[in-house]
């Protein structure tokens, strides 16, 4: 009933492919010049809360999810609202956040003459130099927060990670919903009739 990690994952690998050509309009764009970065910054930030929160509260879960047969739902069966979307993503968000800021600082040092000569692999590794001690911290607690993630996920009976914790969600194969639905009514119901 409940999704695991190989559900999950594939859910994750479908919604890469699905926003790949998004990654590759940013990155042409960000190659082009260093104000470039400035001007993508937002709608990044956009396209990933319309597709991490807005997507899961609308339809029960990204297109990746859906298309894997897995939904979220909130622990008592009902579908999640605008609460559990936000803390769902909240810390994925400030993680993005921080990134965000790092690489402004990078911006704000880089020479743009330097930049427009270096190959799109060089440029952004030109743009890590320049903060180097933030990069890897980002670094850091991005792998942290993703072990931790898979290590809860692998070690609970109903297979939620950290985020699953956070806002009170699991993530059950659309299969079951219906079955979902029918217990906790029907367990409602006896409840009210004791």
């Amino acid at each position: 009933m409940y999704a695991g990690f190989s559900s999950r994952f594939a859910s994750m690998i479908m919604d890469s492919i699905i926003l790949l050509p998004v990654l590759f309009l940013i990155l042409y764009l960000n190659g082009l010049s260093i104000n470039m970065y400035f001007y993508t910054i937002i709608p990044n930030l956009l396209i990933g809360i319309w597709y991490n929160i807005y997507l899961p509260k609308k339809y029960g879960g990204t297109p990746g999810k859906l298309i894997a047969g897995i939904k979220i739902i909130k622990i008592n069966g009902k579908p999640i609202g605008w609460k559990e979307a936000i803390l769902r993503h909240s810390v994925l968000f400030i993680l993005t956040i921080f990134s965000v800021i790092v690489m402004i600082i990078s911006l704000l040092k880089a020479n743009e003459t330097v930049f427009n000569s270096l190959g799109w692999l060089k440029q952004t590794e030109y743009l890590m130099s320049l903060a180097a001690i933030p990069f890897m911290v980002h670094a850091w607690t991005s792998n942290i927060w993703i072990y931790s993630e898979f290590f809860v996920l692998l070690t609970n009976k109903r297979k939620r990670a950290v985020h699953d914790f956070i806002a009170g969600t699991v993530i059950v194969r659309k299969v079951y919903i219906d079955k979902i639905n029918e217990v906790m009514y029907s367990e409602k119901n006896d409840n009210t009739l004791d």
